[in-house]
């Protein structure tokens, strides 16, 4: 992707975060999506603009943590933040502005993601 591009640039840590990847990956998705219906629902699209970038911020704020039990609070933000994604995802499904296998796909994203932070945040307990 394009971070992936960046030689130049400084090193952070959360760019080797697989989970920071996905959050990133899906993201983007979920700009895309609010970008075609920006003139429907301003209010579920600047909701889904949000909630989608608090994955990977989260993420990559937690990684700067001076401790394994703070970057793990960030984490269950980011990991909350898989919810709420998949809560205005079936609001604006049920509203006819989203495609239900758009849905499905994107649903099942978030719940890997969801899966995959809750298992990194096992990690940092040990």
């Amino acid at each position: 992707m394009q971070w992936e591009q960046m030689e130049s640039r400084p090193r952070f840590r959360f760019k080797d975060l697989e989970i920071w990847q996905e959050a990133i990956a899906i993201g983007v998705t979920l700009f895309e999506l609010a970008d075609k219906w920006n003139q429907n629902d301003s209010i579920s699209l600047q909701s889904l603009r949000g909630s989608g970038l608090s994955m990977s911020n989260n993420i990559a704020e937690g990684s700067g943590s001076n401790s394994k039990r703070e970057f793990s609070s960030f984490l269950n933000i980011a990991r909350r933040s898989t919810f709420e994604n998949a809560n205005v995802l079936i609001v604006m499904e049920s509203r006819k502005l989203v495609d239900h296998g758009e849905v499905t796909t994107l649903l099942q994203k978030l719940d890997r993601l969801c899966r995959k932070i809750t298992n990194f945040q096992k990690t940092l307990r040990d």
